[in-house]
Formats: structure tokens, sequence, C-alpha cells
């Protein structure tokens, strides 16, 4: 039996549509959203098969939809498939909430309610600041630290090797970028986002977010949920409060989480939600592993016949 774990997208895979399909085909996914809207009072079911783009992209708005419809999927895939058999979760951000409610830790209205308010904080901080990201693509990370360093950036998200996003202050990260061109960076993306996500610049964010986690009724998680901050799990529910705390301004280490993962022997990996990120991100950490993705109906079915084959 192939040792499995169940990886959760984040904020910036959202796309309008999301959901409506696997929405008017199967009642579990049906239930889930329809759930959601009642939760948090506001049509958010509306958003994610209707948008507009602008709407959807909000943060307040995007990380509850991502979390409904990552968990739409999971709920997809059982419904035609039967139980998941999982040893392991993560997620990428905002996707870490979604890994410990499915992994149990977490009830889906208490986390829905978190991730909304968790939205809504980071998008009050982007709102307070001037805040710019980049991809930088093709330097390793000693180097990247260094770049930082000089411009006085933070280091995001490790994603990948040779693909690292920094943030910060919008006239820093020029200069950042300047610097990662000059230092031999095959490209260096600046992306559309609202702020600086993952960097000090959502300290105040940071602050919410940690009394909001006081809140959240929290248990141990069924299977090992690994830490966006240190890729690994935490060991009590109150070093998972903390690390989720952190993981507001701290670096995102991903290929490091999924490293760890992989050094435990997971050689099955089924990515949940929109976009398929991390599948592909999972292409350039490990080429060898199986990576199936559950984002619509299509996706479902192919998942679900390569399961029922063993």
């Amino acid at each position: 039996m192939k040792k499995t774990a169940l990886l959760f997208a984040g904020q910036g895979s959202q796309v309008v549509g999301m959901g409506r399909d696997l929405y008017e085909a199967l009642p579990a996914c049906r239930q889930l959203f329809d759930r959601a809207n009642e939760v948090l009072g506001r049509d958010l079911r509306r958003i994610c098969f209707e948008g507009p783009e602008d709407e959807l992209t909000k943060t307040d708005n995007a990380q509850p939809a991502i979390f409904v419809h990552s968990l739409a999927c999971l709920a997809a895939l059982e419904s035609v498939a039967g139980p998941v058999r999982f040893e392991a979760t993560a997620g990428l951000s905002l996707g870490e909430f979604t890994a410990l409610t499915a992994a149990g830790a977490v009830e889906f209205d208490d986390g829905l309610r978190m991730v909304q308010a968790r939205g809504r904080f980071m998008q009050e901080a982007c709102e307070a600041t001037d805040g710019a990201m980049a991809s930088v693509i093709g330097l390793d990370e000693p180097l990247v630290a260094e770049i930082c360093r000089e411009a006085d950036v933070d280091m995001a998200n490790l994603n990948c090797p040779g693909q690292i996003v920094i943030s910060g202050e919008r006239s820093r990260i020029a200069r950042a970028v300047e610097l990662a061109r000059a230092r031999g960076a095959k490209r260096v993306i600046p992306l559309q986002v609202a702020g600086a996500y993952h960097s000090r610049l959502m300290i105040e964010g940071q602050k919410k977010v940690a009394q909001e986690l006081t809140k959240l009724p929290m248990r141990l998680p069924r299977v090992p949920v690994v830490s966006n901050v240190t890729a690994r799990p935490g060991s009590s529910v109150e070093e998972i409060k903390t690390l989720l705390t952190r993981q507001v301004t701290a670096s995102v280490r991903w290929a490091d989480s999924m490293m760890w993962l992989i050094g435990q022997g997971f050689t099955r990996f089924i990515e949940f939600g929109p976009g398929g990120v991390l599948a592909g991100l999972m292409k350039r950490i490990n080429k060898d592993v199986e990576m199936l993705v559950v984002s619509d109906l299509k996706t479902l079915e192919e998942t679900r016949g390569i399961l029922a084959s063993g």
C-alpha cells in the first residue's frame, strides 16, 4: 500500500467557476458550499462560481473560497471512491488550515470562520502598507537570502528548487529585482498581488491572527500535518497554533516540506483545490513520486480511476 499525503492549495490558485461542476453533480459538495454560505452569512458560493475575478481575488474572499473548494474536492473523491486512506497532510499557506481540517484537528465551520478572519486581517495589512512580491527563478537560497539582506526584503515562499518568491516594500522589491537580475537570475517576475504576504509588512495582521487563534477550537490531528514554517509537523495544539501565527510573516518552506514527506516514505500525493499549482511544483521537487490532482469533475474521474487500480 502506497504511503499517501494529501496536499491543499494556497491563495493565488483561485479561478472563477471553481467548484461549480462538483456542486451541480455531487450532493456532498453541494452540502459544503451551502453550509459555507450559512456559516459566513453571505453568498461565497456565488463569488466562487460567478466572480467577478477582482472580487474573488480579494484576500478575504479568496481564502475562504479556496478552503471550501479544496474540502469539496476531498468530499467529491470520497463520495465516488469511498474513504481516502492517508497518513499525512500539508497545505500551502492558507492551505495549512485546510490540511488541519482534513486531518480532523479543526471542524469545518470553525476552520471556515478562521480563514475568513485571517483573510480579512491580511487584506487590512495589505491596504495599510505599500507592498509587492516577485518570483526569482534560477538562483539558490543562499544567494537570494543575500539579495534580500541587501535590499531589506524577505523571502516569502521557497516553492521548489530554483524558484523563490520575495516580499516587502514596493521600492525595496524593485531594488531586489535589479540585484537578482544582476546576480544572474534566469527570470525575475513581479507578481500581481495585493500586498507583501509572508513578510514583516504583515505584522499587524499577524497580531490579529494570533488573537483569533486563541478562540479556535483545535485538537491534535489524526495524522501529521506539516508546518510551512518548520517543514515538520507540530507536536501539540499549542505548538501548531504558534506556528500558524508565525506563518503570517515567515517564509513558506514548501520544498523542504515535500522533501521531508518524501524522506518519510511518502510516494503518493493528492492535491485538492483549484489550479494544480502544487502538482507543478512537485515536478521540480521530485519527479519520481506519484502526483494526483482533484480540482473538478474531469480530474476527479482521473484520480478515482488511478486509485481504483491500486
